[in-house]
């Protein structure tokens, strides 16, 4: 028996919430983004890496999250595993702020799953999954894992499940994606270690005020709170041609722009008949500074990771 798995593209902190709020993005024209995993019995176990980003990969398949990933899903379920050929196809850039390990792991996870009959609820999934990504950002965080397996705008939740959080259908997410790497790891080292209270309680002020706007429809709230307090300002450094992609898409009429997850690519919000504009102006705006940029326009993917029929496209 064969399963494939289809993990998609995400946005980490989502702006106001710096670990806690995530969203998975599905492109609305074009080929879907993301990852794929499949799993099949063989004789001698394998590990193969496909797909346009197969060589950004690290070469010794030990290395590689879907591998770890099977390994914490084995301990997870208690399970011995029997000899499997496994493939990924890397269909999202690594070091990108697409949410790329994410992806990985969580295909994975899904992929496993399903072969042995589903012995993991939601809760373990996301445990495992949550465990491998952490081997490449270098913190256990959720706001991408959770998203890409769950699909929809989530909020981690501290003690249960992530929270769906309601977003506006007629408000489109364009992605702009720059010839740029910036690991994980990496950005979460350019942050403070200790934050002063003014801005603890700004930032809290910020993500409740946000999560209101959703949950009440308030657009020019949802406009007012779209924002990063907490990482961008220390992260933008980092990445060339973020302030002016960012200046630019607000100019075209964007609610909010800023980076998505831990960067180099930038998200932005916008209405549906902005959203051409705007992801004209993140192109533009990265332009200006010498980097090569494409944005794509996006919705929310709702449905998050999804095991695929044999000849079904993700």
């Amino acid at each position: 028996m064969k399963v494939r798995a289809f993990a998609p593209a995400g946005i980490g902190n989502f702006a106001a919430g710096f670990d806690i709020l995530g969203a998975a993005v599905v492109p609305v024209e074009g080929e879907p983004w993301g990852d794929l995993v499949e799993v099949e019995e063989s004789d001698e176990p394998s590990f193969t890496c496909t797909g346009p980003f197969a060589d950004r990969l690290p070469p010794d398949p030990q290395d590689n999250l879907v591998v770890r990933v099977l390994g914490f899903f084995a301990e997870r379920a208690e399970l011995r595993l029997p000899s499997l050929a496994v493939t990924l196809r890397k269909g999202l850039p690594v070091r990108s702020g697409l949410g790329s390990s994410a992806a990985s792991a969580v295909a994975a996870a899904v992929a496993v799953n399903a072969w042995c009959g589903g012995p993991l609820d939601a809760a373990g999934l996301l445990e495992v999954a949550g465990r491998g990504e952490s081997l490449a950002s270098g913190a256990l965080h959720l706001d991408n894992v959770a998203p890409l397996l769950f699909g929809g705008l989530l909020l981690v939740a501290p003690e249960s499940l992530p929270r769906r959080l309601p977003f506006p259908s007629d408000l489109a997410v364009i992605v702009a994606s720059p010839k740029l790497e910036l690991a994980t790891a990496r950005a979460r080292r350019a942050l403070p270690k200790d934050l002063p209270l003014g801005l603890a309680v700004a930032w809290a002020q910020n993500l409740a005020a946000f999560v209101h706007a959703l949950h009440a429809g308030d657009r020019p709230l949802l406009r007012e709170t779209l924002r990063d307090l907490l990482a961008e300002p220390w992260r933008a450094p980092l990445v060339r041609g973020f302030r002016e992609a960012q200046r630019a898409a607000l100019h075209a009429g964007a609610l909010g722009a800023s980076l998505s997850g831990a960067g180099p690519a930038v998200f932005a919000v916008a209405e549906d008949g902005d959203s051409r504009a705007v992801a004209a102006a993140l192109e533009s705006g990265f332009h200006s500074a010498g980097v090569a940029a494409a944005a794509r326009i996006c919705r929310i993917d709702e449905r998050g990771a999804r095991v695929l029929r044999e000849d079904e496209a993700p």
